[in-house]
């Protein structure tokens, strides 16, 4: 399923999945469930709580996992000059986890235990070592982005992309889950792309995904080129004169944003051409023709694939409520967009409880098994517990190209119409 292939893609720019061992609740699970409090007027008044973790600050760069952040907050800032959810103002509490699972495990406890959140929103954490801990208090973690395998191991947590994994404590089906080959599929039938050259760091989660990334072009039938580099001194000089002497049309990264540009800088140096190059959706963004100074050939073949529709389709409701509500950011990225989402997402659950806003009736909306769209933002995403993994799946996607002077144009047509039937590869987290 792609869904979790683009899980794979934000593990591995990250570069990081570490192994992690979830502290238990220092309170009883008893503590932690509302459905037996009672509701007095005044407590309708309240502010709805919600949380967001994110590793503002982390051994990756502090900006890499923020623009999810940015997006939730701005729509809590829009709904609450709106009156916010009947009545009542959502105060949103935010904590830095520093990127290590000691600073995540402190700020569930902060949040969870202490500040007593209804829910978390838009989680993006580089080790999401407290996730059984939230799991056990029942709190419900709403559209995080599934850069470890959380979101495909507990209940209660509802990573953005949906998913179909058991979700009783051990990742996906047997500790392993599943990726779709729609990417490959796509750039093979629309583009004509036939060589795929696979870019890898030597490090654990980066070599990992590279690992299903070539299964899946090898299972679309692509001639495929693995190239490593050192994470410490990659030579990305060589890999890209490697790439243009085998022939190489289509690129695909299980590296960094740094990496990708320094990646494109060096094809452009040795005149690599290539149908496209193929990024995630952490990096969809705007900034690209500032990242991508010194390589404007390669810019020109930038493409990016994702589950939620174009922040740049302003011709869409959705998306054009969200760019009004942040045009006061500098820059725009499709993790804002899903971070948005992601309230979104929330805020119809909360709606759904009436003035009774408890962790325990959130849960309840997340878990009735409805496609969900965000008004349209997300390809539909649902959660089932299946007993055994599909071996195919129709997955649709949302693709764009970057353009000089347009920035990121979506491409061939409506994302929930851009779909494919293909086989669902299983791969180790």
């Amino acid at each position: 399923m792609r869904r979790r292939a683009r899980a794979a893609e934000a593990l591995a720019a990250g570069l990081a999945l570490l192994a992690v061992t979830a502290c238990g609740s220092r309170l009883p699970e008893s503590a932690f469930d509302d459905r037996g409090a009672s509701r007095t007027p005044a407590a309708a008044r309240e502010p709805v709580r919600v949380g967001i973790i994110t590793s503002a600050t982390s051994p990756v760069g502090g900006a890499t996992f923020t623009d999810t952040r940015d997006g939730a907050q701005a729509y809590f800032r829009n709904l609450n000059q709106k009156g916010g959810i009947q009545g009542r103002r959502v105060e949103v509490l935010t904590c830095d986890d520093g990127g290590s699972g000691v600073g995540n495990n402190e700020c569930v406890h902060k949040l969870v235990d202490e500040q007593r959140v209804v829910a978390l929103v838009a989680t993006t954490s580089l080790d999401y070592a407290g996730a059984a801990r939230v799991s056990r208090a029942g709190v419900p973690d709403i559209g995080g982005q599934p850069i470890g395998a959380a979101y495909d191991t507990y209940p209660h947590l509802y990573g953005i992309y949906g998913s179909l994994a058991p979700r009783r404590g051990t990742p996906g089906w047997d500790g392993k889950l599943y990726g779709g080959t729609e990417v490959y599929r796509y750039f093979k039938r629309e583009q004509g792309a036939r060589t795929a050259a696979v870019v890898s760091y030597n490090q654990a989660a980066s070599a990992g995904y590279a690992r299903l990334v070539t299964r899946g072009l090898k299972a679309e039938g692509y001639r495929v080129i693995s190239e490593q580099v050192d994470f410490a001194l990659p030579n990305f000089r060589a890999v890209a004169a490697d790439m243009k002497d085998r022939g190489v049309d289509l690129v695909l990264d299980a590296i960094d944003a740094h990496g990708n540009a320094q990646l494109c800088k060096a094809m452009d140096q040795v005149g690599a051409r290539v149908t496209a190059k193929v990024t995630n959706v952490q990096n969809w963004t705007s900034t690209v023709a500032a990242d991508y100074k010194d390589a404007p050939h390669c810019r020109a073949a930038l493409w990016a694939t994702g589950a939620s529709r174009n922040y740049q389709d302003t011709g869409h409701p959705a998306v054009r409520a969200f760019r009004d509500a942040t045009a006061g950011l500098g820059t725009h990225a499709q993790w804002q967009l899903e971070g948005w989402a992601a309230a979104l997402w929330f805020t119809d659950a909360a709606r759904s409880c009436a003035t009774d806003v408890t962790r325990a009736c959130v849960d309840r909306f997340m878990n009735r098994g409805t496609p969900y769209t965000a008004d349209g933002l997300l390809v539909p995403v649902t959660f089932r517990r299946l007993a055994a993994p599909p071996t195919h799946r129709r997955t649709c996607l949302s693709v764009a190209k970057w353009t000089d002077g347009k920035g990121w144009v979506t491409r061939s047509g409506d994302m929930d119409r851009t779909c494919f039937d293909v086989p669902q590869l299983s791969y180790q987290p």
